[in-house]
């Protein structure tokens, strides 16, 4: 998965008469975490191009699940952390960049730099 919860719909509302999906948690080490810019508590405005207003929260959740290996989100970023439910402002829209065009050379360095030691150890 994405590594990340999300809240809200027009059946489950999060924050009274606000029908948006919101991000209520985020997975230590899932992709979201690892990527470093989404945060609990922002709207999520579309996924891979899709408006997510006044959906049900079961379609989103579907939208989320199939949303493939190549994942832009549209983001709407709340004002501060608070208790309760969250403020927003501004336009705080995300720049859309996949998580995967971080996640995969991050990784794939990652990869090879395992490689490198354990080549290094049998040498030794």
């Amino acid at each position: 998965g994405l590594g990340f919860n999300i809240v809200g719909g027009t059946d489950q509302q999060y924050i009274a008469n606000d029908n948006s999906i919101y991000v209520s948690w985020i997975k230590k080490d899932g992709a979201a975490y690892l990527d470093g810019r989404l945060q609990e508590g922002d709207k999520i405005l579309a996924i891979n191009g899709k408006d997510l207003k006044d959906l049900r929260h079961k379609d989103a959740v579907e939208l989320f699940r199939n949303a493939g290996y190549y994942v832009s989100l549209k983001i709407q970023r709340r004002l501060q952390p608070q208790n309760g439910p969250v403020g927003h402002g501004g336009d705080g829209e995300s720049g859309g960049l996949p998580l995967a065009a971080i996640l995969v050379p991050g990784l794939a360095l990652a990869a090879t730099a395992v490689w490198i030691l354990l080549r290094y150890r049998q040498r030794m």
